[in-house]
């Protein structure tokens, strides 16, 4: 008989890996969602072996649990644990980006048969939903675990082997050290971005045209602000502490930052964006981070009819998936007017390649 896997919350990252697992047909999966289109459409479409219209009945005969809910309802399934009877080992995990007030909630779990692993695939899109989900979500990612006090490595195998699917590289870290890290690489410059579309929206009052020289950079530095509004107000709160001493921070460095600009210091300024391109340059742009990430090509073509439809024929004929295409208005400092945006680092070499060949000239901004 197969292990059973309950996933709970079917959305992006719930049901890619639902996904995953299920292929590898080696384990029987659950689905429960709240929403019953969604649990229809997973099982429908295969997402997921089985569906269940109530949790705390299934959840005592599964070996695993995903809990991929939102950080504040994933907490208050969590504290729900103590009203159900256990009888049998079962290992329970998570997906939030947040881990601090999850881990509290899973130490008060009384069962000696649960076994709670904390975690949190840095994976992810700007698309939501059911309709979203991808096996290939988690390639080349890195999946953080955070286990319970307590809890045997065999148990954590037995959770990698599970997600193994994913193609992701597992690292362990304890609570407090994933909250300050994912805060700095990824909830705060998320705060940031939004911050700075309602600074252009304001000053979009005093300039009309403003909207249209947003198009370029602009979009590409404040990308992350386009994300679900519901599901990042949740982390900003659940991890509010964090993000205050973070702003304290950044509001005395853009303090320090303004000073430096009053005094006309050259040389202190160029080491100040010299410091900041050679660490962002030594990024490894190779990982899937925390902050989904498009792999753009920049393509000149002609302005005329065709031209548009003649460089995606050429990519479909290759059988390559464009993620987005974008006609830049803007060019500063970039030689195409088409940027195509790839999902994996492999399309975006295969397709300039490919273009080069067809005569176009091709740019890759490292």
């Amino acid at each position: 008989m197969k292990p059973k896997v309950l996933v709970v919350g079917l959305g992006l990252i719930g049901g890619s890996l639902a996904l995953n697992i299920v292929r590898q047909n080696d384990y029987h999966v659950i689905g429960y969602d709240v929403n019953k289109k969604t649990l229809l459409y997973a099982e429908e479409n295969g997402i997921i072996d089985e569906r269940c219209d109530n949790f705390k009945e299934v959840l005592p005969t599964v070996d695993i649990c995903i809990l991929s809910t939102p950080v504040s309802k994933t907490v208050e399934l969590i504290e729900s644990f103590n009203e159900i009877e256990f009888t049998q080992p079962l290992i329970v995990t998570d997906v939030s980006s947040v881990k601090g007030n999850v881990m509290k909630a899973a130490e008060k779990i009384e069962s000696p048969h649960v076994s709670f692993i904390g975690g949190h695939p840095m994976a992810g899109s700007h698309k939501k939903g059911v309709e979203a989900a991808k096996a290939h979500l988690f390639e080349n990612a890195i999946y953080i675990l955070s286990p319970c006090v307590g809890v045997p490595e065999e148990t954590v195998n037995q959770l990698k082997n599970a997600l193994q699917p994913t193609d992701c590289q597992f690292l362990e870290l304890n609570p407090d050290e994933h909250d300050e890290m994912t805060s700095v690489i990824s909830h705060f410059p998320h705060l940031i971005a939004s911050s700075l579309v309602h600074q252009a929206k304001n000053w979009q009052e005093k300039h009309d045209y403003i909207q249209n020289l947003a198009a370029g950079g602009f979009r590409d530095i404040t990308r992350i602000a386009s994300s679900n509004p519901a599901m990042w107000q949740d982390i900003f709160f659940q991890n509010k502490h964090i993000l205050s001493n973070l702003l304290t921070d950044w509001i005395k460095e853009m303090k320090d930052l303004r000073k430096l600009l009053e005094s006309d210091d050259k040389t202190t300024m160029y080491h100040y964006l010299e410091q900041a391109r050679e660490y962002r340059d030594g990024l490894d742009h190779k990982k899937r981070g925390a902050i989904p990430a498009f792999y753009d090509l920049f393509v000149d073509i002609f302005d005329q009819p065709g031209a548009l439809l003649k460089v995606v024929s050429y990519l479909a004929e290759e059988q390559i998936s464009i993620k987005n295409i974008e006609i830049l208005e803007i060019r500063e400092g970039i030689t195409g007017v088409l940027r195509l945006s790839f999902v994996s680092k492999e399309d975006q070499i295969a397709s300039q390649r490919l273009l080069v060949q067809k005569g176009y000239e091709t740019m890759i901004e490292d």
